[in-house]
């Protein structure tokens, strides 16, 4: 299992808990955004919540920030409650910087995660979702979440994600392999 699972598991337990946000005990040593997400005992999704761009100056912090937002300000789903946790999986996506595309040509959404942007509006969606299998599905997807609409000109960034799951002995990246 990932450390970085571990540790947003740690972080919402102890949130759960006492309402105390938890200092990683081995900084990662780099920056990144990064999001969490939670599934339940089906595999369906109870919370998810992350960053593009960094707010801190860890990839750890950012997880527990994230970890504690997953489970308890996701305004789709109720807080996690404490006995509720022991039966989620958690995900941990590590996001590489965002690229511009310039052609639809150049997105998978089994690949690349999108960022959608209209004006001050902007939507996230990562990529290799189940039942995403289309660009234009996963960019309506975005849209809609940003309640961009669908005739609205939009600006397009791409990112690859390694992504750590509970229970998982090695992550997964949607880089390109060597």
């Amino acid at each position: 299992m990932s450390e970085f699972c571990t540790l947003a598991r740690q972080a919402l337990t102890e949130y759960l808990s006492d309402g105390n946000r938890i200092e990683p005990h081995h900084k990662a040593g780099f920056q990144a955004g990064c999001f969490v997400t939670l599934h339940d005992a089906h595999g369906e999704l109870r919370g998810c919540i992350g960053t593009i761009e960094p707010r801190y100056f860890d990839l750890g912090d950012e997880i527990v920030s994230n970890a504690i937002s997953a489970g308890t300000k996701d305004p789709r789903f109720p807080a996690v409650t404490a006995p509720e946790l022991a039966e989620l999986t958690i995900e941990v996506s590590v996001l590489q910087p965002p690229q511009p595309v310039q052609s639809l040509e150049e997105l998978d959404p089994r690949r690349y995660g999108v960022v959608v942007r209209s004006g001050a509006r902007r939507g996230v969606l990562l990529p290799d979702i189940e039942g995403v299998d289309t660009v234009a599905y996963q960019l309506a997807i975005t849209r809609r979440k940003a309640r961009i609409g669908p005739d609205e000109p939009i600006e397009i960034e791409k990112f690859v994600v390694d992504k750590y799951i509970e229970g998982e002995d090695l992550g997964v990246s949607t880089r390109e392999g060597p």
